[in-house]
């Protein structure tokens, strides 16, 4: 079964573990700890997947704007390195063609609005460069928007920040309204005309992460015909996660050091070691799943897996071949061909093409 997925650390995480291009994602990278390569692409059936082009939150914003650009020719050199099995998509038309090659269609999605340092202008440049969802915010607020992760500055969008969405609807690319606080996804909701999208997040009434999605929020992804593409990150997945999550995010902060430094690298890999997270596993993820189902409807569910975005994963689930364990799951409690097609495929598609054609 074909699987379109909302969102993929991968080139992050190259820029910082193999900044010289020495992996060769042909081969199973298994044993390097990473949960991304072609082969393991192919077992998963993944037909689709959004690249995360990601700058973290903590440069400026200039700065910001600079390595976003410099993320998306990463994601284009390594499509270029493999035109037998890769191929960028701007448009649920391109990643039809895409499929049936027999490719993967490489879409690209910038996390975090901070990368468009605050202007129009940037924000067209990117759509032209290919990038078609924006990520309101990552963890930290914007100068108009507010995120789930930061203390409350514009009351959700600030009057630049409609603008922003409006520009989005304009461009026809998606407004992402994972990370951003519940009075964001409302403002956001009140200004687009497009279907409500969510790259990778999971349900509030599961796990009281603020990242997650409450349900009077997924009543208007319902109404909107819109898509929230599940996450597979434990931290959202269970509130004993959750309070892991949280400490691991001050000892983060305690390091105090640039979170791509070899050193904040080591340092919290350490900690993890030693403070192993709660376990988790398929039918987690599964819950989430089967939950914004039954409030938002069957069309409103997708799969953001965040591989390689996360240090810790769910039982069954460690990289991006394991989307068939997940169906398996699903099919046992009574999930058919048709549903499952839809949450794989179909639901993200029909939003794609609503917005970027």
């Amino acid at each position: 079964m074909d699987v379109m997925d909302g969102h993929n650390d991968l080139p992050w995480r190259l820029r910082v573990r193999d900044p010289h291009g020495a992996l060769d994602l042909a081969a199973d990278l298994t044993a390097t700890g990473l949960h991304t390569d072609l082969p393991r692409l192919r077992r998963g059936g993944v037909g689709a997947q959004f690249w995360s082009v990601y700058v973290p939150d903590d440069r400026p914003e200039p700065q910001a704007a600079v390595q976003v650009v410099e993320q998306v020719e990463l994601v284009r050199r390594i499509v270029a390195r493999h035109p037998d099995r890769l191929a960028i998509a701007t448009s649920a038309a391109e990643v039809e063609r895409v499929r049936a090659s027999g490719r993967i269609a490489s879409l690209l999605g910038a996390e975090g609005g901070h990368c468009i340092d605050n202007s129009l202008v940037v924000l067209r440049s990117l759509y032209k460069l290919g990038i078609r969802y924006l990520t309101l915010t990552h963890s930290r607020n914007t100068a108009w928007a507010d995120s789930a992760t930061d203390e409350p500055a514009s009351g959700g969008l600030s009057p630049f920040g409609h603008e922003v969405v409006r520009e989005l609807n304009h461009l026809g690319m998606l407004a992402d309204l994972s990370h951003v606080a519940d009075t964001t996804m409302h403002a956001a909701l009140d200004t687009s005309t497009a279907p409500a999208f969510f790259s990778h997040s999971s349900a509030r009434a599961l796990c009281d992460h603020p990242r997650n999605v409450p349900d009077d929020v997924l009543r208007r992804v319902r109404d909107t015909e819109g898509v929230v593409m599940v996450t597979f990150v434990p931290f959202f997945l269970t509130d004993e996660c959750r309070h892991w999550g949280d400490e691991l995010y001050r000892v983060e902060d305690a390091i105090a050091l640039p979170c791509d430094s070899p050193e904040f690298l080591r340092e919290r890999q350490a900690w993890i070691e030693a403070n192993p997270c709660p376990p988790t596993s398929v039918r987690d993820v599964a819950d989430h799943v089967e939950h914004v189902r039954e409030v938002a409807g069957v069309g409103a569910v997708g799969l953001g897996g965040d591989f390689d975005g996360t240090e810790v994963v769910p039982a069954r689930l460690p990289d991006v071949s394991a989307y068939p364990a997940l169906f398996d799951e699903l099919t046992a409690r009574g999930w058919s061909e048709p549903e499952l097609r839809g949450l794989a495929w179909d639901n993200a598609m029909r939003v794609l093409r609503a917005t970027c054609g």
